[in-house]
C-alpha cells in the first residue's frame, strides 16, 4: 500500500474516531489583517481555532475593522498568549493587559492593540470563525 494511500486512510480513521488533529504551521486558512498580522485557522470537530500574529504597532479599530466592518470587535476570544504584550479595552472603559503564559476571556465589544517591538501571537479557542473574515 503506498505511503499516500495509508495516510488518507489513517487521516480517515482517526476522524471517524472522533479526533481531529492539526497542525497549526499547516492551517486550513490564513486570514491576513489590512496590515501588520495575520490570523492562521483550522477547524477542528466544527470548532475554529485561530493562532494570531500581531506585529508591533498592530491595532484592532486599524488593522481588523475595515475587514469586520464594526465598531468595535465583535467576536469573542478564549486566548492563550505565546509572546508579546497587548492591550484590551472594553467599550464600558474595563481594560487590561495579557502577556506570555496568560489566559483570557474577552467578550464582544473591545478594541485590542499590542505593545512594545515584540510581535504577539496567540492562541483563540473561542470559535470566532469569522475573526478578520473577508466576506
Amino acid at each position: 500500500m503506498s505511503e499516500w494511500l495509508l495516510g488518507h486512510l489513517l487521516k480517515l480513521e482517526v476522524e471517524m474516531a472522533g479526533l481531529d488533529i492539526k497542525k497549526m504551521d499547516t492551517p486550513d486558512e490564513t486570514r491576513e489583517f489590512i496590515d501588520k498580522g495575520h490570523a492562521d485557522v483550522v477547524d477542528l470537530g466544527g470548532t475554529t481555532v485561530l493562532m494570531g500574529t500581531f506585529e508591533p504597532g498592530w491595532k484592532w479599530s486599524e488593522h481588523v475593522k475595515p475587514i469586520a466592518q464594526t465598531d468595535s470587535c465583535q467576536a469573542p476570544h478564549l486566548l492563550y498568549m505565546l509572546s508579546g504584550r497587548m492591550k484590551i479595552v472594553m467599550e464600558d472603559g474595563t481594560e487590561g493587559e495579557i502577556g506570555p503564559g496568560d489566559a483570557a476571556h474577552i467578550a464582544p465589544g473591545h478594541d485590542a492593540w499590542t505593545v512594545g517591538d515584540e510581535a504577539c501571537v496567540a492562541v483563540d479557542f473561542g470559535g470566532s470563525s469569522n475573526y478578520a473574515k473577508r466576506q
